[in-house]
């Protein structure tokens, strides 16, 4: 069956929008439709201006708060439920793509695939080493009542398909589609002796926090470019590295354009568009000893304890001191990448969308 149709969930306030705009992008090349539903905070000036350079991309905005926000109850997350199903009767679409998970379980006109980006309860035993409190009950709930109703679960890496399954139980149909992103946009130039990270810096997944504790100890300087700003209020503080800020695409490729070493100490990392596209633009990589980054970049990466800033610093300094080292690593990680492209992904999501439409198909009878 051809799917001309697809409407897409989505959220501006971390990867899930790149990662959306990316597929969204490639489908209209390939004639067809995508409406993208963004839940939460508006989309910023730039995010939005980069979704309007999409040929017939359709995007429609509301407020609900994301399922992960501590004002996410049952009244607001029903009320979006209900928004996003008034959304698909109208536009009659093929497949419904949710980034999300709560409303898998709805009753949807179409087969509906669920996208694990991220989750609470894996986020908090990697980065808190502990399961959520009970004040995150009604959030897990709502989650495996999402994935246990969808038609398809997916992962971007096995390792996130794993935690999800031990922490929510068997689930059915479940497959792994690597994200990816096109490596043109991130072309490389000559490098310059400093470090490099791109990170929400208020996620303390992200770990910026070692790496601010490590910069003292390293010989060059460490640049961080990402928002400070948690999306419900508060700011992360750091006293040692340099932040650059949130950066529009073009300004953020020159920073991984010239960046020799690309550092990423995280305790949580679903998939890591950020490792990609600095691998594209041919850094070196210094990523966190994580399951998730072991299983994408194999023998690729300098990888270190997240919480060990010592290590995280030694890794950094060896590869200054051994420029031909420093080289290698990069030219390494730039052939890796092509593992990664968004041809590649948009090839297994087309293919994706097609088993599902076809497998919805009622038999004839007479």
């Amino acid at each position: 069956m051809a799917v001309r149709r697809v409407m897409m969930s989505t959220d501006a306030v971390g990867g899930v929008w790149t990662f959306a705009l990316e597929l969204a992008e490639g489908l209209g090349r390939h004639g067809i439709e995508v409406l993208l539903a963004v839940l939460g905070p508006a989309p910023d000036g730039g995010r939005l201006r980069a979704a309007t350079r999409i040929p017939g991309l359709q995007i429609a905005h509301r407020d609900y708060p994301l399922e992960w926000m501590r004002e996410a109850n049952d009244e607001n997350q029903d009320a979006a439920g209900r928004w996003l199903l008034d959304l698909a009767h109208g536009f009659d679409p093929d497949v419904i793509h949710l980034n999300h998970f709560c409303h898998g379980a709805l009753e949807w006109p179409a087969p509906c695939v669920v996208v694990a980006h991220s989750c609470v309860a894996t986020w908090y035993e990697y980065v808190r080493r502990t399961p959520p409190g009970s004040e995150w009950d009604d959030y897990r709930r709502r989650v495996a009542t999402g994935l246990a109703g969808a038609t398809l679960v997916v992962a971007p890496t096995q390792s996130m398909l794993d935690d999800l399954q031990r922490i929510y139980g068997e689930l059915g149909k479940t497959s792994v589609v690597h994200n990816g992103r096109r490596p043109d946009a991130f072309p490389a130039a000559r490098k310059q002796p400093f470090a490099l990270c791109a990170a929400r810096a208020w996620d303390e997944a992200k770990n910026v926090a070692a790496l601010d504790a490590a910069a003292p100890q390293v010989r060059w300087p460490i640049r961080v470019a990402g928002d400070v700003r948690h999306p419900e209020g508060g700011n992360a503080r750091f006293e040692h590295v340099e932040l650059l800020g949130a950066l529009g695409e073009s300004r953020m490729a020159n920073q991984f354009a010239h960046a020799a070493i690309y550092v990423l100490p995280a305790r949580y990392e679903p998939f890591g568009l950020s490792v990609l596209e600095a691998a594209f633009a041919g850094c070196a990589l210094v990523l966190g000893d994580i399951p998730s980054l072991r299983e994408l970049w194999h023998d690729t990466a300098y990888y270190v304890p997240p919480d060990d800033p010592q290590a995280i610093a030694h890794a950094i300094n060896t590869l200054a001191r051994d420029r031909r080292a420093l080289h290698a690593r990069g030219a390494r990680a730039r052939r890796h990448a092509s593992r990664y492209t968004s041809e590649r992904m948009l090839a297994r999501w087309r293919y994706t969308y097609r088993q599902l439409a076809r497998q919805e198909q009622k038999p004839c009878t007479s």
